[in-house]
């Protein structure tokens, strides 16, 4: 099923609401990752690469069997490809400006350290953490928000999508402000804000593409976020799960979030 760009951009509108509610979901469950953390003494880290192997799945499939497609039978091939990659481009500049060390692409797993660090190195570590997955949650919440706005169920499989690679990150924050802090609510709070910049990324869409939105800009955009998907997938996702040694389980995880996009397409 192709999504149906010539529907009236009054149901475009009608949108609006639960778009901004999945973004608002899928940001704030970085604070899950950071509930984990304390919850579950030592997570599985099998699971881990499970649910992160899902996410790409889920992700690629809808990228290249739905969004692109539309895309450019709506534009056309020139214009549907320049925006796909320019999606690309955009995120990669975004993730290049991110500081190397602090990237959360660069994120080196769960384990405490076996010889903690300085108390302000911790506290400088797992801010700077937050910042830069702030930096590259706002994108995906254009992406969740763009998606929502074009139909509903769509932008849902994508919000879970992004949710469960969101909460790794907020354990990727949480832990060092933990040990640097002792503080259980200050290293859950930072993972809460960091989460917040997708509903951010939610509201600039929401100003910038809305007034000019037709048919034909919806369509390029969700190339555009094709794209975004497609690098977060390859460039974050599928090494971070593979770092871990469960080859087998992450391609486990992306063929079967590649079947459940496929089978709730067809049937829904």
């Amino acid at each position: 099923m192709v999504i149906g760009y010539s529907e009236p951009l009054m149901t475009v509108s009608e949108n609006i609401v639960p778009a901004v509610v999945l973004t608002i979901l899928a940001g704030l469950s970085t604070g899950i990752g950071s509930a984990i953390a304390y919850l579950i003494r030592k997570p599985k880290i099998a699971y881990l690469c499970f649910s992160l192997g899902l996410s790409a799945g889920v992700m690629i499939y809808v990228s290249f069997m739905e969004l692109l497609p539309g895309a450019l039978q709506r534009v056309g091939k020139f214009w549907g490809i320049t925006a796909f990659f320019l999606g690309i481009v955009v995120i990669g500049l975004i993730d290049i400006l991110t500081p190397g060390a602090k990237n959360p692409h660069n994120y080196r797993g769960l384990d405490a350290p076996t010889a903690v660090p300085q108390n302000n190195d911790l506290m400088r570590t797992g801010i700077m953490t937050a910042l830069a997955i702030g930096i590259h949650n706002l994108p995906e919440g254009v992406v969740t928000f763009a998606s929502a706005l074009s139909d509903v169920r769509l932008g849902l499989f994508i919000a879970i999508a992004i949710a469960l690679h969101n909460i790794p990150e907020g354990i990727a924050v949480s832990v060092p402000i933990f040990y640097a802090t002792s503080n259980r609510n200050k290293a859950f709070l930072y993972s809460f804000l960091s989460g917040l910049s997708e509903p951010a990324g939610a509201v600039i869409a929401y100003l910038v593409l809305l007034p000019f939105l037709t048919p034909a800009v919806l369509a390029a955009t969700l190339a555009f976020v094709a794209g975004v998907m497609i690098y977060i997938s390859l460039d974050e996702l599928l090494p971070m799960a593979h770092r871990y040694g469960y080859g087998h389980v992450v391609i486990w995880g992306v063929v079967l979030g590649m079947l459940i996009m496929a089978v709730s397409l067809v049937l829904l």
